[in-house]
């Protein structure tokens, strides 16, 4: 079974861990870093020494990291690496990650390295396969009934549980402006992507839109 390490940072991580447990076989290992950082951490590696880190996380096959510190993230990345981990994911944006020294990481390592502003567009890659069949970006498969949308199966999905939340609401709704319902109902959940821009979540509503569009031209070509 593969192993999927998660690293929380108060309310950050925690909805993907009920969301991996619920909607896949992966095995979760939780660590923790504290809410409130300081804004400059100079000594990564005696900061995590004085924590109560589980390295436990470390024996995972994958990781993913909310530490959203960029300090930190790459002494995560560097204890990754020296652990054998295969591969690790970074949400929140180069913002909060130093993208050119997780590279250096990444080829000192070997160790695939993947930053996303928002977790359902996470790509593909070997080493997260294991993740990526379950969750990243959306695709769905759609079922329609005198002009309504009768189903919606989940086949890859939002590690938040969006996805699923938006599949439920569209059932019963008119299949002409579906994948515009879709992307409003994406846009009223809770999630924590980055509000106010162009990116976030109105990048999260327009890959569920897409994917619900998708979807009923696959199902129109079928019939």
């Amino acid at each position: 079974m593969t192993k999927l390490g998660v690293i929380v940072r108060g309310k950050y991580g925690r909805r993907l861990i009920e969301t991996v447990r619920f909607r896949s076989d992966l095995e979760v290992i939780v660590a923790e870093v504290p809410e409130h950082l300081p804004e400059l951490i100079d000594e990564p590696d005696e900061f995590f020494s004085e924590l109560d880190f589980n390295g436990k996380v470390f024996d995972a096959d994958i990781i993913i990291t909310y530490s959203l510190h960029p300090d930190i993230t790459p002494q995560i990345a560097k204890m990754a690496g020296e652990a054998g981990v295969g591969a690790l994911i970074v949400p929140g944006g180069a913002a909060k990650a130093p993208i050119r020294e997780l590279d250096d990481i990444s080829l000192k390592y070997g160790i695939f390295i993947e930053v996303d502003d928002i977790c359902c567009n996470i790509g593909s890659d070997p080493s997260i396969d294991a993740f990526t069949s379950f969750f990243g970006n959306p695709v769905l498969d759609v079922g329609v009934k005198d002009g309504k949308i009768s189903k919606v199966n989940v086949i890859r999905g939002a590690p938040c549980g969006s996805t699923w939340r938006m599949a439920d609401a569209l059932v019963g709704n008119a299949v002409e402006g579906a994948g515009a319902k879709a992307g409003l109902l994406i846009s009223q959940y809770p999630c924590r992507a980055v509000r106010g821009n162009m990116g976030g979540i109105h990048e999260s509503s327009e890959l569920h839109k897409k994917a619900i569009d998708d979807a009923i031209k696959k199902l129109a070509n079928t019939l």
